[in-house]
C-alpha cells in the first residue's frame, strides 16, 4: 500500500508552451498533471500509443483540433468545467487562446508521442519530438 497520501508537486519543466507539474503519481496506474498554457502557444499535433488521457479545463479558452479517424482536423474551443478525452491514438493537439490552466489525468506511460503535422500538410513542429515506443516510460 502506498503511504504517500500528500504527495509533493515537482515541476516536469518548462515547455515552449508553458510550465507542466506532476501533482501525483499513483505507479503503474495514472498520473496527475497541472499544465499552464500560455495565450498562443501551442502543443504539437500528436497521438499517443499507449497513454490515454482525460483534461479537465480550469481556466481560460483550449482551441482542440482533434480527427476523429476520417483523416480531417476538426475543432472546438473549449472553456472553465469542459472535460477532454484523447485515448491512445487519437490525433490531437492544443492550442490556448488565453492563458490557461487545465488538470490532466492520464495512464503513467510518459514520453509517448508521435508528431503528424506532415500528415496534414503543416510544416510547425516546434516542440517535443516523436519519440519510439522504447522510449515510453511507464512509472
Amino acid at each position: 500500500m502506498s503511504t504517500e497520501v500528500f504527495p509533493s508537486p515537482s515541476i516536469l519543466g518548462e515547455r515552449v508552451w508553458g510550465t507542466e507539474t506532476l501533482l501525483a503519481l499513483v505507479r503503474d496506474e495514472f498520473s496527475v498533471k497541472r499544465l499552464e498554457i500560455r495565450a498562443g502557444s501551442k502543443g504539437g499535433l500528436q497521438y499517443h500509443r499507449k497513454k490515454n488521457e482525460v483534461a479537465v479545463v480550469i481556466s481560460g479558452q483550449l482551441l482542440i483540433r482533434y480527427d476523429l479517424g476520417d483523416g480531417v482536423l476538426h475543432e472546438r474551443i473549449v472553456g472553465p468545467g469542459e472535460v477532454v478525452h484523447f485515448p491512445p491514438g487519437l490525433v490531437h493537439q492544443e492550442e490556448a487562446i488565453t492563458n490557461c490552466v487545465i488538470i490532466e489525468a492520464s495512464t503513467p506511460h510518459f514520453n509517448d508521442r508521435v508528431r503528424v503535422e506532415s500528415r496534414y500538410g503543416l510544416s510547425d513542429q516546434v516542440g517535443l519530438p516523436t519519440t519510439t515506443e522504447e522510449e515510453i516510460v511507464t512509472r
